[in-house]
């Protein structure tokens, strides 16, 4: 009897070592003296804290939302002078075929005495223009014609958007569009077809408004699409493309009160920085080009916006300085077109949530390469649209403490400027 047990110990005794050697292991106490040699040193591992987001704005709701009327026409209306659907996509991706190309499609809808004279108010932009000085497309301005026999050269509907000039049309409705463009008769050396999709990951931003509710009966009103994913494909004389990259897309629309006198000039830039960040920038100038250029810091049209993230979140800078350091040959007497301007924004005092962050976006925006398209006598109107290079710094403060960061980038612009 004393025999068995002594057994039974024993046994219990090397099934206790054993499990005691395997907990050891795995723990880490025991190790193989071979694996011990074999095995490389775990370097420590290093985290790479994500880079400073600068403040957003508090932006309400009404200000995001834009509904199948909105998108559709409104120059059907007998207050409504000009409407313009805008497309304009940077071609930055490394495994797109174009890779730092810029394209601008635009369907305009021009009031009479926008292109005083020409009696063709009806408008279409296509350009292709490459970062090696690759210049295609242009824009035409057609006459409007009246009636079943004799339609207009530009033709939408609503709702959504549906908008045709000639062979070129785009539809769609947010956050998907598709955009067709045939150059036809615009470019006569080259035969351009534009194929693209546009995806908005996030809500827009109503720029101008004059309605806190149903928008679309607003007299002037705009609306961008920040940071938008582009995809498709581009035809030149035959040979095909695969492109993608960002873009913005844009719909505004302004009465007949808004004339040629008032608006005497415009600048937008749409720009993709090689952060992942976007910046929107649009100035308008109120006074006559021949006798000033400068604009003031309180512009109720002119727009600073900064994203980080694709239109997800926005940070509207609405004090801004402008400076135009360089401008183009003349366009006619003393207008000129810019060709590098600098734009200095900052919070104003309607923005008390920001402020306090002390916020300063300071970018210079280069045309590099451009389509020129000028009107002369009796005319006197100038439009430059094209790429370039932008470059710049933002600096903020916040709970981290203060911070600066470089900005660099491409954009997509168009300038526009009248003698009077």
């Amino acid at each position: 009897m004393n025999l068995k047990l002594r057994k039974i110990d024993a046994i219990i005794v090397v099934i206790l070592i054993i499990s005691a050697g395997i907990v050891l292991f795995y723990a880490g106490y025991l190790e193989i003296e071979n694996d011990k040699r074999d095995r490389e040193p775990i370097e420590d591992m290093v985290v790479i804290p994500p880079p400073p987001i600068p403040p957003a704005s508090f932006i309400l709701g009404h200000e995001r939302a834009v509904s199948p009327e909105d998108e559709g026409v409104h120059y059907n209306k007998i207050r409504i002078a000009r409407e313009w659907w805008y497309f304009g996509a940077i071609l930055d991706n490394e495994e797109s075929d174009l890779n730092g190309w810029t394209v601008t499609v635009s369907f305009n809808h021009m009031a009479y005495g926008d292109l005083l004279g020409t009696l063709k108010p009806d408008m279409l932009v296509v350009t292709l223009l490459g970062p090696d000085g690759e210049e295609y497309g242009g824009m035409i301005n057609k006459k409007r014609g009246l009636g079943y026999f004799n339609p207009p050269a530009l033709e939408a509907k609503s709702p959504g958007v549906d908008v045709t000039f000639g062979k070129s049309w785009t539809e769609g409705k947010a956050p998907e569009w598709h955009v067709h463009a045939e150059d036809e008769d615009i470019d006569k050396d080259r035969e351009i077809i534009i194929d693209l999709d546009y995806f908005a990951p996030a809500d827009p931003l109503w720029i101008i408004d004059s309605r806190e509710i149903d928008k679309s009966k607003s007299n002037v009103a705009s609306y961008m699409f920040i940071g938008c994913n582009v995809t498709g494909k581009i035809v030149i004389d035959g040979e095909e493309f695969i492109v993608n990259g960002t873009g913005h897309h844009e719909h505004s629309w302004s009465p007949h009160l808004v004339t040629r006198g008032l608006i005497n000039g415009w600048d937008w830039c749409h720009v993709s920085l090689e952060n992942g960040w976007h910046i929107y920038y649009s100035n308008y100038y109120l006074t006559p080009q021949i006798i000033s250029s400068k604009t003031t810091r309180i512009n109720p049209f002119g727009s600073l916006v900064l994203t980080t993230d694709q239109g997800k979140t926005i940070t509207k800078l609405d004090k801004m300085t402008v400076k135009i350091d360089r401008t183009d040959e003349r366009v006619f007497l003393f207008v000129k077109m810019p060709s590098q301007i600098s734009v200095t924004g900052e919070p104003s005092m309607l923005q008390p949530l920001l402020k306090p962050f002390n916020i300063k976006l300071d970018i210079d925006i280069t045309a590099e390469n451009t389509y020129e398209k000028i009107w002369r006598f009796p005319t006197y109107v100038g439009m430059n649209i094209g790429g370039g290079s932008v470059c710049g710094t933002i600096s903020w403060s916040d709970d981290d403490g203060d911070h600066e960061m470089e900005l660099n980038g491409i954009g997509t612009s168009w300038s526009m400027r009248a003698l009077l």
